[in-house]
């Protein structure tokens, strides 16, 4: 398959579906129906036709803005689909195989995470369980990776942050890691083996010491009750993470 006309079918496939995702992120933590309902602009209530939700190119052609009444459409839903529009666009222009749609699917679920986490501070089980068996599954046609190696990778990811999480609340007497970060870890392990887990953990750490920093720099003052998206920070570790690995060991980051 030409490599543009594969990237071309995969952005198309990630702004589609980075529409429903940038509606189920900004719906769901609100309790409001993802599958019921048509879209409506949140400033005049008005339902939007299919113009209006054409992925990119209706954000595009209205700037940003509802054509009714020009108020402003929250930005989150051309950034996702931007993003899934790229991260399927790129998988696929690699790998136009099972292998390029795992990738995909991956990114897809990691971005959904990291932005839900980061915003509301919750990692659903209905996003981080099916990445578990995903990686488990599909993850073997896309990294290559021996089955135990991924069984272990999800069970050491899960207890080790659900160790640390409980060593924490009897030390402080509170919850420090939510169960929620513990199982997209072990998610993370499923698809990457236990090898990576050091990886993704160190690469998590020093880019939230980065943003813990420069907000620092910018308030100059560390709010002792500031609370991290330790969820997001794994999700943008985790391939990064993968490659580290495979830098370093030369495991094949592509499927055997």
């Amino acid at each position: 398959m030409n490599a543009l006309w594969a990237f071309g079918m995969g952005a198309v496939a990630g702004a589609i579906i980075g529409s429903f995702l940038a509606t189920l992120i900004l719906r769901w933590p609100e309790e409001r129906s993802v599958a019921q309902g048509r879209s409506a602009c949140d400033s005049c209530g008005v339902v939007l036709g299919p113009m209006d939700l054409v992925p990119l190119l209706s954000a595009l052609a209205y700037r940003g803005r509802c054509r009714r009444c020009g108020e402003p459409i929250d930005p989150l839903h051309f950034s996702v689909e931007l993003g899934c529009a790229l991260i399927g666009g790129i998988a696929l222009m690699l790998a136009p195989t099972l292998e390029g749609a795992g990738w995909a699917m991956l990114g897809w679920g990691l971005l959904t995470l990291a932005v839900l986490d980061w915003r509301h501070f919750w990692l659903p089980d209905a996003i981080t369980l099916p990445l578990v068996f995903l990686g488990l599954t599909l993850g073997m046609w896309t990294t290559d990776i021996a089955l135990v190696d991924r069984v272990i990778g999800a069970a050491a990811g899960y207890g080790a942050l659900v160790a640390i999480s409980l060593g924490y609340k009897a030390w402080r007497g509170r919850e420090g890691l939510g169960l929620g970060d513990a199982k997209l870890l072990g998610a993370i392990g499923a698809w990457f083996g236990w090898q990576a887990l050091p990886f993704v953990l160190l690469m998590a750490s020093l880019t939230a010491l980065v943003v813990v920093g420069v907000s620092l720099m910018r308030t100059r003052n560390l709010d002792p009750a500031m609370r991290i998206p330790l969820g997001t920070f794994l999700c943008i570790a985790a391939v990064p993470g993968w490659w580290a690995l495979n830098a370093l060991t030369g495991m094949n980051a592509g499927a055997g």
